[in-house]
């Protein structure tokens, strides 16, 4: 028995709405009641089923002109809904996202399988993609270096030219998925689209497959490729080497190769960004006297002043001795840290002239020593 409830009520939308606003208002009321979700209840199935007669009225434009001039009453004859909520609630998400009807294959139906595989035989599957650790040294990230890996990858079969058929063999379209290359799986509420299981989402079986290759048109096989990692590229970076991951299946596109790159600790350098940093020890006599410092560089030495009376701990900034910019055409910066030493293992004579000295400086030059045992003096007192 048809529902006698307004048809506008019981989409929720007034009278009036457009045909955009009754399917969204439609779809989502849909999906709340359906019976899959809401099982074992009667009145969200009651709801459902006034939810598949309303739209089967108010969705249709000559139903609903007719419902609009003359209430239930257009239909007391028979011809009105009484499908008693059949209306499939998927064809408004097939319309929606085929984008107007236009004949060609759906988004809906490509993710859900909901075209029963009407957008014809499944593009074939693209190859893996690889992954490759690499390791370089620091000098090789500053200054950019071509690298050779080498890895196990599935390759073109050159006995079939990716076929994957012998000679004489020949192919056919698979009879679990007729040629199409996928099959439909129901999953509860949705009906879920995927690679036929026999043909691996060709389409085709092969009569007499490939002895090499047994029918996949492809074999593993160790294989070199050349990179060429760019200055000034950082830990942890990935480059993608197009086409160099595994061959597709029976002629399918190759996968892509990502290189992701590792650069080894150093010895003397530590890096921040594109900042360089290093600690280099000074003698005590330089640190007191000054005098001139060679500095190793990425490009070599450098040249540093230190001025009489450097404390440990004073940082210098060398400008543009750093690591280049990755495709900026600058560079960081080296950031020397001072460390002085104090000698060891002095004799008897270096001690004498050493406190000797001491004895003429006293503190007056000590200013660090003067100043921090005056702010101690005061906390005590």
């Amino acid at each position: 028995m048809a529902s006698k409830r307004d048809y506008y009520d019981i989409l929720g939308i007034p009278k009036g709405s457009s045909a955009d606003e009754i399917k969204k208002a439609y779809r989502q009321l849909a999906l709340k009641y359906h019976p899959d979700r809401n099982p074992d209840d009667k009145v969200a199935e009651e709801k459902f089923k006034e939810l598949g007669e309303a739209y089967d009225v108010l969705g249709d434009a000559d139903k609903k002109a007719a419902y609009d001039r003359h209430g239930h009453a257009a239909f007391s004859a028979g011809a009105g809904a009484g499908r008693g909520g059949s209306h499939d609630p998927f064809d408004i998400f097939r319309e929606v996202f085929s984008g107007g009807g236009n004949g060609g294959g759906s988004v809906f139906d490509e993710f859900f399988g909901g075209g029963g595989g009407r957008s014809g035989r499944s593009a074939k599957a693209r190859g893996a993609d690889l992954r490759y650790d690499l390791e370089i040294t620091l000098e090789e990230a500053a200054q950019g270096v071509e690298k050779q890996v080498e890895l196990e990858r599935a390759v073109a079969c050159e006995t079939c030219a990716s076929s994957g058929a012998a000679k004489g063999g020949s192919a056919k379209n698979c009879p679990t998925c007729g040629g199409v290359g996928q099959v439909i799986a129901s999953r509860g509420f949705f009906q879920v689209q995927q690679a036929c299981p026999e043909c691996s989402g060709t389409g085709q079986i092969i009569s007499h497959p490939c002895p090499d290759c047994r029918g996949q048109g492809r074999s593993e096989k160790t294989t070199r490729i050349k990179l060429r990692i760019p200055a000034g590229i950082s830990e942890g970076s990935r480059l993608r080497s197009s086409g160099n991951g595994d061959a597709g299946f029976r002629g399918a596109p190759a996968g892509d190769l990502y290189v992701i790159i590792h650069i080894r600790k150093h010895e003397v350098f530590e890096r921040e960004d594109n900042d360089l940093f290093c600690e280099i020890p000074v003698s005590y006599a330089k640190a007191t006297l000054g005098g001139d410092l060679v500095v190793p560089t990425m490009e070599g030495k450098a040249s540093l002043k230190v001025p009489a009376g450097t404390q440990s701990g004073t940082v210098f900034r060398l400008r543009g001795k750093g690591m280049p910019v990755l495709n900026r055409g600058m560079k960081g910066d080296l950031l020397v840290t001072i460390q002085v030493e104090v000698p060891t293992n002095l004799n008897a004579e270096q001690k004498e002239k050493l406190k000797s000295f001491a004895d003429s400086c006293g503190d007056q030059n000590n200013p660090m020593s003067e100043s921090f045992f005056e702010k101690a003096k005061r906390f005590f007192s």
